[in-house]
């Protein structure tokens, strides 16, 4: 794994409710960096997918990658243009997903792509794994084991909202297969995306959520951009059908001054 620095936790200062401030402010979408994940089985487009979207939001400036799948990434470098830098991970505690978004962040990148955030969940030294290890300092009590693990989840997800740019995550979907109806008239069986694997609720943390299936096709499960609310494309371009929207709704709101 790529060396890192110790990450920097922007930690705020404790307040009371005799001396915390209460403000409200003209509501603006400034200086907003979008949060985007793509959830799909094997196969799907995810990787393509989302680093086109990152070129789109980007403007064609190299971008960062955080790549947990065996630098699959780095087969698509160059490709239409696509430059990046990526940080190759093989193991996957989330306080290491931190160190990289916090070196990301320094090093001015305007977006990441996390490749997949599917790791940082069950892979090796995953949420998943250091639940397993904490339950052993509570007598292998996995109940007690999330005290340790539901801090680190948390703390990722803060950093990957925190961050000051745009993220794109892909995530791998659980699988099944499932007996459909052919064009013939026929059933027969199917492999389709069931959910995310990660974290259960782990969609509320996103602006916009899409899942692709084998065929390439990409259909939109939640999305606060109106322009992409219930959308599909097959074999979708991530600069046109959704960077370009994505952007174009961060800016739609202009700066406004507070009202009197």
């Amino acid at each position: 794994m790529s060396q890192l620095p110790p990450p920097v936790r922007r930690a705020q200062p404790p307040q009371t409710a005799d001396t915390a401030p209460v403000a409200f402010r003209s509501a603006a979408k400034k200086n907003r960096g979008a949060r985007i994940s793509i959830q799909g089985v094997a196969g799907s487009g995810k990787t393509w997918t989302s680093l086109r979207i990152a070129h789109g939001l980007s403007s064609g400036k190299r971008f960062a990658v955080v790549d947990t799948e065996h630098e699959s990434a780095s087969l698509y470098y160059g490709i239409n243009g696509i430059e990046f830098d990526s940080c190759v991970m093989d193991r996957y505690d989330p306080r290491d997903l931190i160190k990289a978004l916090d070196a990301a962040a320094a090093a001015g990148y305007g977006v990441v792509v996390i490749d997949s955030l599917t790791h940082f969940w069950k892979g090796t030294d995953g949420t998943l794994a250091q639940v397993e290890k904490a339950a052993g300092r509570y007598g292998n009590n996995s109940f007690a084991g999330w005290k340790d693990g539901t801090p680190l989840q948390n703390d990722m997800v803060d950093a990957l909202l925190s961050y000051p740019g745009h993220v794109i995550a892909t995530m791998r979907s659980v699988t099944e297969w499932v007996l459909q109806e052919n064009a013939r008239g026929r059933r027969e069986p199917v492999m389709v995306g069931m959910k995310a694997e990660q974290r259960k609720g782990i969609e509320y943390e996103f602006d916009v959520v899409a899942e692709m299936n084998v065929d390439n096709r990409l259909r939109f499960l939640k999305s606060r951009c109106p322009a992409l609310h219930q959308k599909a494309f097959d074999k979708p371009d991530g600069i046109r059908d959704i960077a370009e929207p994505v952007l174009a709704w961060l800016s739609s709101n202009p700066d406004r001054e507070p009202a009197d």
